[in-house]
């Protein structure tokens, strides 16, 4: 463990004295990090930010916009010639083209290069002409952000607390029924692994669909070209013997594999590298879905930002501890999915979800903020029967526009989430409901990107600084 915690920070420090050295003679960049859990939004995310910042007729809250600081935005070939390309022109022909619809999710790393010509504030600012900025956007599955936290667990670590939360989900019933027939210290065999992996792997992908976020290895929810692979077909086994060549032996084997070879080459070619970090969350879904969803996705949030080292970052940080991540953003997605008289509770409830672990990062030296955004903006504002404020939108379901009052969102938080920490399959009070629109034909003006919620605030506190 300590060879391993040694050997990250020297490859952060390596990267670091590059990037810091570098950073004096070249354009600066900075490097967004883009994540989420679970459909939380990001390609929309990504692709409404780009379009708003080409365009920025809607960015009032972004002071280097509406003063016209940024005088030009343009894209540019990424840095990274082995990391895909975010496509954003298709992305966005999705999102406002002739046959509105959502763009594909996430599914492994992309990266986009935005360029901004910023004219220099303050007293030197007129002595100094237009400087260029780059913004590199990176784009990556939230499911391999948790995965990080296994880097400091072992097998034994990992396969008690994964089989605990098992035992509270009644996704897990078919791993169950596989596990029982299986003794860990038996002789290892490919097609008892290969039950064991394949029925583990279904209850997770279960368990996400019906609003769980803390799903680990998340490879096994988005496993690409190592499908069916063995550092993919392993599986949590109850502690006991692990003679050699036994099925646990072998199963913790291929753990640490799957941390070596999958986890720890993601967190030093991308993760480690990202000096500022949003972090998108469904609430909404995981209010619908009952107070255990909750209490696991504050698990997932609290899980996720202790994996981002946070702290500020500075050119003698830099070279003596490699990046870190010194700017994080919170935000509750969909907040279109509201009237707007429940934003201010929306926002709340993801603050309270992150306090804990928010405080420890300002402590560190990173600042952090939770907000509500909707990164397109799908639906009108309206009231249903007793005057109720309701939002109406374009129904996924079936195509035809449709008022919606999804329920009042709690006063205090720290109430709400009280009870979901308790567990129970259903809320005490009034329950909350979501429904999925789609985007709905839209005219764009000129200098103008698409219509959104506080992308512009949510840009100010990720960047605003260094424009």
């Amino acid at each position: 463990m300590v060879l391993r915690t040694t050997t990250d920070i020297v490859t952060r420090s390596v990267g670091g004295t590059a990037s810091a050295i570098g950073g004096l003679f070249t354009d600066p960049v900075i490097r967004l990090g883009v994540t989420g859990l679970s459909r939380a939004g990001k390609t929309v995310f990504i692709t409404s930010l780009v379009a708003n910042m080409l365009n920025r007729g809607r960015m009032p809250q972004l002071l280097a916009a509406a003063n016209g600081a940024i005088q030009a935005a343009y894209l540019q070939p990424q840095p990274d010639d082995t990391v895909a390309r975010f496509d954003y022109e298709t992305h966005l022909d999705a999102m406002i083209g002739p046959s509105p619809s959502w763009p594909d999710s996430t599914r492994t790393v992309s990266e986009l290069r935005l360029s901004l010509r910023v004219r220099p504030s303050g007293l030197l600012g007129g002595l100094q002409g237009p400087q260029t900025l780059h913004i590199d956007i990176i784009d990556y599955p939230g499911e391999w952000l948790l995965d990080l936290g296994l880097l400091d667990k072992s097998y034994d670590d990992w396969a008690a607390q994964a089989l605990d939360q098992a035992k509270k989900r009644s996704e897990a019933q078919a791993f169950w029924a596989t596990l029982s027939d299986v003794d860990g210290s038996q002789a290892f065999d490919d097609v008892t692994a290969g039950k064991l992996a394949s029925t583990y792997a279904q209850y997770l992908q279960t368990a996400r669909q019906n609003g769980f976020a803390n799903c680990t290895p998340g490879r096994f929810l988005l496993p690409g070209d190592l499908a069916g692979s063995p550092v993919l077909t392993f599986a949590p086994l109850p502690d006991g013997p692990s003679p050699r060549k036994s099925l646990r032996a072998e199963m913790a084997r291929r753990f640490e594999a799957y941390k070596a070879r999958v986890v720890r080459p993601f967190f030093r070619d991308h993760f480690s590298k990202i000096d500022r970090q949003i972090v998108l969350v469904d609430v909404l879904k995981a209010l619908s879905n009952g107070p255990e969803a909750v209490a696991d996705l504050e698990t997932a949030m609290a899980d996720i930002l202790t994996s981002f080292r946070p702290g500020r970052n500075g050119f003698l940080n830099e070279i003596l501890l490699g990046k870190r991540v010194d700017r994080i953003l919170f935000a509750a997605t969909k907040a279109d999915h509201l009237h707007h008289s429940q934003h201010p509770a929306l926002s709340a409830l993801m603050s309270e979800m992150t306090a804990v672990a928010r405080d420890r990062a300002n402590f560190s030296g990173a600042k952090t903020q939770a907000m509500s955004i909707a990164a397109l903006r799908t639906t009108t504002e309206t009231t249903v029967a007793d005057g109720l404020p309701a939002v109406q939108g374009i129904d996924l379901t079936t195509g035809k526009a449709r008022a919606y009052y999804p329920g009042d969102l709690p006063d205090a938080p720290s109430a709400l989430l009280a009870e979901a920490r308790k567990g129970g399959d259903t809320w005490s009070g009034p329950g909350f409901a979501t429904m999925r629109f789609g985007p709905p034909a839209m005219a764009i003006p000129p200098g103008e990107g698409p219509p959104h919620i506080r992308m512009d605030k949510a840009l100010q506190f990720l960047i605003g600084d260094k424009l």
